[in-house]
């Protein structure tokens, strides 16, 4: 079988990656910090990274990307950028959700379910739940956080709060079967999963699919 190559696109947050891999292992990725920037990073990022790793655009199997939920406008500059280059080539797209991919981190076998969040502001987060081998327990939703969140769930089991939403959620949700751990999603585990979606042709429609917000765009700019 010859060697699958997936570039893999995350803007989701504030640091993008720019990262290729080679059978499910990431080969080398490209990091920027300026969250205003990501729209300019990215294509100079994609040809720097294949000049890295001796890789021809031509020679990708795929384009992976992140796409949400998170920022807004960095979904959209994620997405169009995998879309371009997947229409120019021929090569499929796969769309990985971002709690899905923050719950891939290593954890203990104490750990029951891993319960990613993302910060929506105020007592609110993007959040899902999902058991240890990756299953879906609780679909994406936007949540807000109150004292018995879970309560059905951490009566029994213990869940792992990873995130930036798991900060605020330690707060409010205090519970003996709760816990924090410091570990952090990767571009390792983007790899990991881009491979896995390959492997089952879990590819998207590069004409209908959009960024995962989950919840509408709604400006705060005076009109």
């Amino acid at each position: 079988m010859q060697p699958i190559y997936i570039l893999q696109i995350n803007t989701a947050f504030s640091e993008a990656s720019i990262g290729i891999s080679r059978g499910g292992i990431l080969l080398h990725e490209l990091k920027n910090a300026n969250q205003y920037d990501h729209a300019s990073f990215l294509q100079p990022a994609i040809l720097e990274i294949c000049k890295i790793c001796g890789i021809e655009l031509e020679a990708l199997n795929a384009i992976s990307v992140i796409n949400g939920p998170g920022s807004y406008t960095g979904l959209r500059v994620g997405l169009a950028s995998a879309k371009g280059i997947c229409y120019a080539l021929k090569i499929p797209l796969i769309c990985i959700n971002t709690l899905y991919w923050m719950a891939r981190i290593n954890i203990n076998d104490d750990i029951d379910y891993l319960c990613p969040m993302i910060d929506a502001r105020r007592d609110e987060v993007y959040t899902a739940l999902y058991d240890k081998n990756g299953n879906t327990v609780l679909e994406p939703s936007a949540m807000i956080l109150e004292a018995d969140s879970f309560a059905q769930y951490l009566d029994k089991k213990r869940i792992a709060f990873i995130g930036d939403g798991a900060v605020k959620c330690g707060v409010i949700v205090q519970h003996s079967n709760a816990v924090f751990p410091k570990n952090v999603p990767s571009s390792i585990h983007i790899s990991t999963i881009s491979y896995e979606a390959f492997l089952r042709e879990e590819f998207q429609d590069l004409a209908y699919t959009e960024p995962f917000y989950i919840k509408g765009f709604h400006s705060t700019q005076v009109k």
